[in-house]
């Protein structure tokens, strides 16, 4: 049977900019296999696959190479295809169950707010090379159970970051977030991000990332609601509510794409 699938720019309000992400609404459990295939095929960072469960859904996602145990835009993605299809009525809450435990999603006035586990980081000393793979000089250095946390002294070097991609592809970690506090106008603090070990170059928003960003910046900013920036080439803007043990992430979303698989 056909599959229904879209694609969804998550973390904007307007298509072709923020990050896409292709969601598939699946009957039931699939091969494994097959949905790292489809994945392949969509070549976004992320594609997530959905199945209806009695208390919500069972929620995976994929980059074109390795499944990956947590993923921001592709869930805010998922809310939203499944508020527009009538999967869920208007103002219900999404329920995810994933490899990350139960995850949240709601509708607000700003956007859709999803509610992760937080993931602040742990500081510690840069690898030796790390600061050579980014071109830069570190101003603090840690990492979570998921990623670096690369802190730079300036938006500005954020902004003009050219890493050695291959280099950074060899570090035992699922990506190397980089931040700085914003100077621009309305915007808390900058980042970006890259995971070539999980296939994903340069990811163009990262919701999971700021499960780390939100603690850190609210801390050294002491306020615990902040707006994010992701600098990559198609930006976007991630709004972050700090909840002790909990983060939620705020972000808007639009379909650009609706149809069906074949295979």
């Amino acid at each position: 049977m056909p599959v229904p699938i879209y694609v969804v720019d998550a973390f904007t309000d307007k298509p072709f900019a923020g990050n896409p992400a292709a969601v598939c609404l699946l009957d039931g459990q699939v091969d494994e296999g097959w949905m790292q295939s489809v994945a392949a095929e969509m070549k976004h960072a992320e594609t997530a696959f959905l199945v209806r469960r009695e208390d919500g859904y069972d929620l995976r996602w994929f980059t074109p190479t390795v499944e990956v145990d947590l993923c921001g835009h592709a869930t805010l993605a998922s809310a939203h295809i499944l508020w527009e299809q009538g999967r869920l009525a208007a103002g219900e809450v999404a329920r995810f169950h994933t490899k990350s435990g139960l995850l949240t999603a709601r509708q607000d006035a700003g956007g859709i707010v999803l509610n992760f586990p937080s993931d602040p980081w742990e500081p510690s000393s840069a690898p030796p090379d790390l600061a050579n793979a980014l071109g830069v000089t570190i101003a603090a250095f840690g990492r979570n159970r998921f990623d670096y946390l690369v802190v730079l002294e300036s938006e500005a070097a954020v902004r003009g970051l050219r890493p050695n991609i291959a280099k950074l592809s060899g570090y035992p970690v699922r990506g190397v977030i980089v931040t700085a506090a914003a100077d621009s106008e309305g915007v808390d603090f900058v980042s970006r991000f890259f995971a070539p070990q999980s296939g994903v170059e340069e990811d163009s928003v990262t919701g999971s990332a700021h499960c780390c960003l939100g603690p850190y910046w609210a801390e050294r900013l002491g306020r615990p609601r902040l707006r994010g920036f992701q600098a990559s080439l198609r930006g976007g803007f991630v709004g972050v509510a700090v909840l002790g043990a909990r983060v939620e992430l705020i972000g808007e979303a639009t379909t650009v794409l609706r149809g069906e698989l074949l295979a």
